[in-house]
């Protein structure tokens, strides 16, 4: 199994789409990429810790690739936006990437490049950095769309990340 860690806003959102894709054992929703250790969700979100809300997903390169995984991630979120996605606003919300190691930081630069050149009108911001501790989030905020799928906010705000997801990437997905 290898590890991937990405953030892109909301880790309820990231959660549930990477959770549908053949590959993908596990997705543990946490944080990472600030200063303090262990910190509490109320303290992630307060912006303060310079954490990320992230996952760590635990995939089979035998199944999915990174690539495939680096696709998906820029196509579910807003690559352009700076700390902001959606309502969600601060750098607990930026768009990064914690590579594991070296392939996936020349994978993660070179798709970057690519897209820049031809997918998106703005530049990307997603932030590319060495993978450094990861928090488990609190046992409320794991599989949180698949617990609360009827909740307004997974319904306006996750549903639509799922349609792409089921559009653009059919056949990566668990059957």
């Amino acid at each position: 199994m290898t590890k991937a860690i990405f953030a892109n806003g909301c880790f309820w959102c990231t959660e549930a789409v990477f959770q549908r894709l053949k590959g993908v054992e596990s997705v543990r929703s946490g944080f990472t990429g600030g200063e303090i250790k262990n910190p509490a969700y109320r303290e992630v979100i307060s912006g303060n810790t310079g954490h990320a809300e992230a996952i760590e997903i635990e995939y089979d390169e035998n199944i999915i690739d990174f690539e495939i995984l680096l696709y998906v991630f820029f196509s579910t979120h807003d690559p352009t936006t700076l700390n902001r996605q959606g309502y969600d606003v601060g750098t607990q919300y930026r768009s990064a990437i914690f590579y594991t190691n070296d392939q996936q930081k020349i994978k993660a630069e070179n798709i970057i490049k690519k897209l820049n050149a031809e997918a998106f009108e703005n530049k990307i911001v997603t932030e590319l950095k060495p993978a450094s501790a990861f928090y488990e989030a609190e046992a409320e905020h794991q599989d949180f769309y698949n617990q609360n799928s009827e909740y307004r906010y997974c319904q306006l705000v996750i549903e639509p990340k799922l349609a792409v997801l089921r559009e653009k990437f059919s056949p990566y997905l668990k059957h």
